[in-house]
């Protein structure tokens, strides 16, 4: 099991630089976003996965087809749209708190999974995670107010990043499920097949965005409005290799070495490192509830990984 807790939470400090991305690249939009990085993702999968591409598609059924689809749209496409239009509405410490609320909404939707802690004995861990999570939207929201931030806006991107949220929190259980039932990949297999999907619906995107957006996003303007392609692409692709390659490889090991509910508390960890790296970017120290509901999130996540590990199944 600790394997899997270790696996979690480096895929956590990968996945927790997609926050910090769209900050970088401000002029360009989230179907952008999103289209770069899956691109890339799907890229590097199949060059990595090249030797061994011809068998590995070979053993794809149409169960598998159906999980890649519905994966790739949920666990990456539509989420990273939705996350990347929060994060430019409504900033990087909302989006991100917003998404930490992972840890609840998997764990009640995991609960009668099949090697699921009873609720009951998580109840206090998960009242942690709650008051964390409760302090820093309370700081958000006292300092939206003090900034003068549009209201209009930040609700949308709020409503952004709960649609991110439902999505990601879909996906992450119905991956683990397949994953627990299929063990005729390795999670390294597996990635790469899910990498490669997610590049093929972003360049179908793609190719539809540059036929409906042609003369928005080319030409003199585009350069004027100050969108660095260079920089784009050097971004997406290095998105693409350390939260998409490395850190998904890493979260399908955990994902099969840990049960549901302890799955939705490591997710956490992205939360964590997304703040991490939004103060490093502002050059700026957490504030005080900020600070509170750090100490919360990470008293909550061990002492849920504690109550996993007294339980003799999961030792």
């Amino acid at each position: 099991m600790w394997t899997g807790v270790l696996c979690g939470l480096l895929a956590g400090a990968m996945w927790g630089m997609v926050f910090i991305v769209p900050e970088l690249l401000p002029a360009f939009s989230p179907v952008e976003l999103a289209v770069g990085r899956y691109i890339a993702y799907g890229a590097i999968a199949a060059g990595l996965m090249l030797p061994r591409l011809r068998p590995l598609l070979g053993r794809l059924d149409r169960g598998d087809c159906g999980a890649l689809l519905r994966h790739a749209l949920a666990g990456n496409i539509v989420y990273y749209m939705l996350l990347a239009l929060g994060v430019k509405l409504a900033g990087v410490a909302p989006t991100s708190l917003i998404i930490g609320l992972l840890p609840i909404t998997v764990t009640l939707l995991g609960r009668k999974d099949h090697g699921a802690i009873p609720l009951s004995q998580l109840a206090l861990p998960l009242l942690v995670v709650g008051a964390g999570i409760a302090c820093i939207n309370l700081d958000v929201f006292l300092h939206a107010r003090a900034s003068g931030a549009a209201p209009g806006a930040t609700l949308l991107g709020v409503l952004c990043a709960f649609g991110a949220l439902l999505c990601w929190s879909w996906y992450a259980l119905d991956n683990t499920r397949f994953l627990k039932r299929n063990a005729h990949f390795s999670s390294a297999e597996w990635s790469a097949l899910y990498g490669m999907a997610s590049g093929l619906i972003a360049l179908l995107v793609g190719t539809l965005a540059f036929a409906v957006w042609h003369g928005e996003v080319t030409g003199a303007a585009a350069a004027a409005s100050g969108r660095n392609w260079t920089m784009f692409w050097i971004a997406n692709t290095l998105l693409a290799l350390g939260a998409s390659v490395i850190g998904n490889h890493l979260w399908n090991i955990a994902s099969r070495r840990v049960p549901v509910t302890l799955a939705g508390q490591l997710i956490l960890f992205e939360t964590l490192f997304a703040l991490l790296y939004g103060f490093i970017y502002q050059q700026r120290l957490p504030r005080m509830l900020e600070t509170a509901a750090i100490v919360l999130l990470v008293a909550g996540v061990l002492w849920s990984v504690r109550v996993h590990a007294l339980q003799p199944t999961h030792a």
